[in-house]
């Protein structure tokens, strides 16, 4: 039987997996959250499905991921990423996650981690959304405008109020499959799959980097 997805996730095989595998299960991890910023912020006016593409470039240049690595960047560094193609060689990106990855960790020796931070927004809990249409899903939220101006005042770039949704959705504190999808009760429930590097605790899905 075939299965009903979100309209955007049809478009290629990996932004398919990505839905089916990734997309709004709840992420309560450093590493998957840091992740997150990293690639939502270079994605800034390009396609998701660019930046999907070029995930393992991301994850290669950027230290797997590890914010305290990429705090430690220089310029030399810089340069060596401005000549890399597995990545958007964009300078100002580039700089703003080396900058973002500091500000990350001022945050986690705060708060403990960034994700309690960042999932206090919420209470911790997923926002359960019910939309019936990809026309009804919004690119923005009060929520996301709140937390962006939190992180911009903090000195956060490239962290607008739709990368910060964008943000929410991939992660999991808001449930933006539509109705009419397979995941929505699944993401719903709780329910996450035992691949990619995913686990199943108390039949929550958390992702495990």
């Amino acid at each position: 039987m075939e299965l009903t997805r979100c309209g955007w996730a049809e478009h290629s095989e990996v932004m398919q997996r990505y839905h089916d595998e990734e997309w709004g299960v709840p992420c309560f991890d450093d590493a998957g959250q840091f992740e997150f910023l990293i690639l939502e912020s270079a994605q800034a006016g390009l396609s998701w499905s660019t930046i999907l593409n070029k995930r393992g470039g991301y994850r290669r240049c950027f230290a797997d991921f590890d914010p305290e690595q990429v705090a430690r960047f220089t310029p030399t560094d810089v340069e060596r990423l401005m000549g890399d193609p597995g990545i958007v060689r964009n300078r100002r990106k580039i700089e703003s996650a080396i900058s973002n990855a500091r500000l990350f960790l001022e945050i986690v020796a705060k708060h403990g981690s960034f994700y309690t931070w960042l999932w206090n927004f919420v209470d911790g809990k997923p926002v359960q959304n019910v939309w019936k249409d990809m026309a009804d899903v919004p690119p923005t939220s009060l929520l996301s405008d709140k937390i962006a101006k939190e992180m911009k005042k903090m000195g956060f770039n490239f962290m607008g109020s739709t990368i910060l949704y964008a943000h929410m959705q991939a992660t999991g504190m808001v449930n933006d499959h539509l109705t009419s999808c397979f995941r929505y009760e699944q993401v719903r429930e709780g329910k996450g799959k035992e691949r990619m590097g995913w686990v199943n605790s108390k039949n929550i899905g958390y992702r495990a980097c």
